[in-house]
């Protein structure tokens, strides 16, 4: 029998994981998200699940949690996500360093027998080299929430030499998929070719990187917990296939078939890293198989916001 806690399970990624996880036979999933950047929608019609809201960065919100369940497993996806956001709030950002470490010593003092942890690609700052691995690439950013995401691995990995605590950390690369923010560029972009709205560009557009569809980053997250591996190591989870922004605007205006035009706006002030693209070998090793293909990423998600326009305009009208 296996309990799972997952933190930050209300947002994009850990939404899709709790599915996945919950429809397993024997396994007992439960969710701890203080909804800063989740909502509670997201997961609303999962089975088999137990929702808590509380954040991790309160030692006496969380604890509780870990005596009452007796965890076997527990993946640390809460944070302060997105770019923009945790520029505009640094001292918010620095407070998940206290919820890595509230985490990490209750899962030691429970028993816990694995910790999963969601980093980013951010970590890698801009690129000294092309692709971005795990071992090689230097860790070289500046930004708030990219040296948090740091300091969190330095905590699982001084944990496991201290006290045998094992780990896993998954450096996520641009995972997008339904029920993403809206703040983030592929559901914009595509709510916005939606509407005939134009596709806003930071820059020229030269900027690159590389889009997962959730459903891979998901399965290689859960193929991960199923082995022993990767125990003790460092995953990208991404893909490889690089597109520059005022590309991917154009995909997706194409796609749609809209009539949306592109707007160049001045480039970001900081956190634009100029190139984007990981080593996905440990994931190919996972996975054993083709991720989506951006094209049909998109597709799916144009389905996805013209359905739900399409149960609003019926909604509205009755």
């Amino acid at each position: 029998m296996e309990s799972i806690l997952v933190t930050g399970g209300a947002g994009n990624i850990g939404s899709a994981l709790v599915r996945v996880l919950a429809s397993r036979p024997n396994t007992v999933v439960v969710v701890a998200d203080n909804l800063l950047t989740g909502s509670a929608d997201k997961i609303r019609d999962v089975p088999n699940l137990i929702f808590v809201k509380a954040d991790c960065n309160d030692f006496d919100d969380i604890a509780s949690l870990f005596y009452r369940f007796h965890f076997t497993h527990v993946f640390h996806f809460a944070a302060v996500v997105g770019v923009q956001r945790t520029l505009a709030n640094p001292m918010l950002v620095l407070r998940d360093i206290a919820g890595i470490e509230n985490v990490l010593r209750l899962c030691k003092n429970t028993g816990v027998q694995r910790v999963y942890y969601s980093s980013s690609s951010e970590v890698y700052g801009e690129p000294f080299e092309i692709p971005q691995n795990e071992s090689t690439t230097p860790l070289n950013s500046r930004l708030p929430y990219a040296v948090v995401k740091n300091v969190c691995e330095v905590y699982l990995r001084t944990f496991q030499r201290e006290y045998g605590l094992p780990y896993t950390i998954f450096r996520f690369f641009n995972t997008y998929g339904p029920r993403q923010s809206e703040d983030f560029v592929l559901p914009r972009y595509v709510q916005a070719a939606l509407r005939g709205d134009p596709l806003l560009v930071y820059g020229d557009g030269s900027q690159t990187r590389t889009f997962c569809y959730v459903d891979d980053t998901v399965e290689a997250c859960v193929k991960a917990h199923e082995s022993s591996v990767f125990e003790n190591d460092v995953i990208n989870v991404g893909s490889e296939d690089e597109i520059t922004i005022v590309e991917l605007a154009r995909f997706v205006i194409r796609l749609a078939d809209s009539s949306s035009r592109i707007e160049f706006r001045p480039p970001l002030v900081e956190g634009d890293m100029t190139r984007r693209r990981p080593d996905t070998a440990k994931m190919r090793q996972l996975l054993d198989r083709p991720l989506v293909k951006l094209e049909d990423g998109i597709r799916r998600l144009l389905e996805h916001y013209a359905g739900q326009a399409a149960a609003a305009t019926v909604t509205t009208s009755r």
